[in-house]
């Protein structure tokens, strides 16, 4: 379901112009799951796609005023629905972690995947998220065997001074227990 180009073939294709190649012969070998909603704690709307291809107009919420000249990317986003939005091809770095280390390695972006989930991170999440986000998991744990189970982490164990998502709702054990 991963095509040679990073494509994940069950997802709806949504190019982002945020990305850039990834350094020589550096591959996938970290997973980490954030959260994203706009503006925080709505759902279904076309507001994280337009952040997501440089097409947000921040005067349209009061909250988007810090996300002006910003370029972000994830490589997917969960929406609510279970429905898969692919924004970065996985072989291409995607710009989703920012100042960020994992285990002594710095700049997470260069070796990392970075799926977002539309919610907050103090809002439960759903069962065709997780459902979707699992079958995702199992596609990238096939396709870059360097993704194993301790290399899934959460944007705050990368950026702990910077970040709480996807946030204590999320439950890691049913995740987890769906890859099996």
């Amino acid at each position: 379901m991963i095509n040679k180009s990073g494509v994940y073939q069950a997802a709806k294709q949504i190019a982002s112009p945020f990305f850039n190649e990834r350094p020589p012969a550096c591959q996938p070998s970290l997973l980490v799951i954030h959260c994203i909603s706009l503006p925080e704690g709505v759902y279904g709307g076309k507001e994280i796609e337009q952040l997501f291809t440089g097409c947000l107009d921040c005067s349209a919420h009061p909250s988007f005023a810090d996300l002006e000249g910003l370029e972000v990317s994830a490589h997917c986003v969960i929406r609510r629905t279970g429905e898969v939005e692919q924004y970065v091809p996985f072989q291409k770095r995607a710009w989703h972690a920012g100042i960020s280390c994992f285990e002594g390695v710095p700049g997470c972006n260069d070796y990392s995947i970075g799926i977002e989930l539309e919610g907050t991170d103090k809002t439960s999440y759903t069962e065709a998220q997780y459902r979707a986000l699992a079958a995702l998991t199992r596609q990238l744990q096939q396709y870059y065997p360097a993704i194993k189970n301790k290399h899934i982490v959460a944007h705050s164990d990368i950026a702990p001074q910077r970040k709480t998502d996807p946030g204590p709702k999320f439950d890691w054990d049913y995740y987890l227990h769906l890859l099996k």
